[in-house]
This record gives structure tokens, C-alpha cells and sequence, in this order.
């Protein structure tokens, strides 16, 4: 929220999502209502982060929350706190957890994290019968270590049914995709891509463009 916050506002309300992932959510003075004002700008709630990672989980009022929580991963001593910010909700019947991180700039913190969200966003979802959802920023493309250790157990939404040339970064020129959404092999990709929001506001709201990812359970209408 260091950019346009008004232009982040309208970027939100156009998704249109039941569930967003953040990263670089406020995470000093008076947090919790930066954070707050941001959902309801959006017609949202915050339903899980805490204050030192900088991420969380925001959900509409088509989804159901039935759990949130925010937890710290591995501190590296002399680089950033990381966390993941983890929401189980329901829709049509069927449960997902879903996970929202951003990993390290150095490569070897961002391995081990992206191991440690996976096995706690796992965790999680065995508890409650979901499938997990992990998304973020993953700070590398595909095919480098930390994405192919993700891609092990999840599947990248993107190549299964590309939106557009999803590129992510910088968003006033984006030439690369280091954000992503990652789905279980249960969950059927309907599309995935950069979020169709107007493009001056993309470019004025954050520096990473937001990716959009439609999935649809079993059958059920795409959520």
C-alpha cells in the first residue's frame, strides 16, 4: 500500500475474486486497519496473516471461511522475516486451503520456505478435508529450484489454461512471470493469467501485475 491506494481499491473490486492472496501487506502502524481498510475497499474481509511476513488472505462473500492463521517460516539470519498466511473456505460444497507467500530473493532461504508452505499448507488442508492452493510471489521463474519443488505436489494454473502472455513483473513493463498460482491435481484449471482490471490502474496500484486463477471442483460452477 506504498502505491495508489485508491487505484488498489478499484484493481480489487474488478477481480471480482472469492479468495486474494497478498503479499507486502501492511505490517506496521496500526496494521491491522491498513489491512482491514484494504479488504472492505474491495468488498472484502481479511481472514488470515499476521503482522511479520507481510501476507495474508483476503475473502469475499461468496466463500464461507472456516479457518485462518499466519505462520512464521525459518528465519535466515540478516534476511527478511517470511511467513505464510493460510485460509480454508468452502464453496458449492467443496473446501480448499489456500496459502499466500512470498519467498526470498536469496536462493537458498526461498528453497527451504517453499518446502516449509508446502508442508504447512498441506497440513492444514489434510485437517479439513481441502485441497491446497498456494499462491504468491515466488521472486524466481518456472523451472528454478523453489518453483520446481512447488510444482512436485501442486500444478502451476498457468500453462494449463493461459490468459494472456502472464507476465507478472514489473507491472509498468512486465518481462517476466515470477507470480503464480498452484493448484492441487483435484482442482481443474479454467483459466489463469493476469487479472483483467483497467491497465492504468494496474500499473499505479503495485509494482507486480495480480494473477487471476478460475477453478472449478468436481463439476461445480468455476469459483
Amino acid at each position: 500500500m506504498k502505491d495508489d491506494q485508491a487505484a488498489l481499491g478499484r484493481v480489487i473490486t474488478a477481480l471480482r475474486a472469492d479468495v486474494l492472496c497478498v503479499q507486502e501487506a501492511p505490517r506496521f502502524w496500526r496494521w491491522r486497519r491498513r489491512r482491514g481498510r484494504l479488504a472492505a475497499s474491495g468488498g472484502m474481509s481479511v481472514v488470515a496473516g499476521r503482522r511479520l511476513g507481510g501476507v495474508a488472505v483476503l475473502t469475499g462473500p461468496a466463500v464461507r471461511p472456516l479457518h485462518g492463521r499466519g505462520r512464521l517460516l525459518r528465519f535466515f539470519p540478516g534476511l527478511e522475516q517470511r511467513a505464510i498466511a493460510m485460509a480454508v473456505v468452502e464453496y458449492g460444497g467443496h473446501r480448499v486451503a489456500v496459502g499466500s507467500v512470498h519467498l526470498d530473493l536469496d536462493p537458498a532461504a526461498r528453497a527451504h520456505h517453499a518446502g516449509q508452505a508446502l508442508s504447512m499448507l498441506g497440513e492444514v488442508a489434510e485437517r479439513f478435508g481441502a485441497l491446497p492452493v498456494l499462491a504468491g510471489d515466488v521472486n524466481e521463474e518456472a523451472g528454478e529450484p523453489a518453483w520446481r519443488l512447488i510444482t512436485e505436489r501442486l500444478t502451476d494454473c498457468y500453462p494449463l489454461a493461459p490468459r494472456g502472455d502472464g507476465l507478472t513483473f514489473p507491472s509498468r513493463a512486465p518481462h517476466v512471470r515470477i507470480d503464480a498460482v498452484f493448484a492441487a491435481p483435484g482442482a481443474r484449471v479454467v483459466s489463469c493469467g493476469v487479472a483483467g482490471a483497467d491497465p492504468g490502474d494496474l500499473r499505479l496500484a503495485t509494482d507486480h501485475l495480480p494473477v487471476l486463477a478460475e477453478l472449478s471442483f468436481s463439476g461445480e460452477r468455476p469459483g
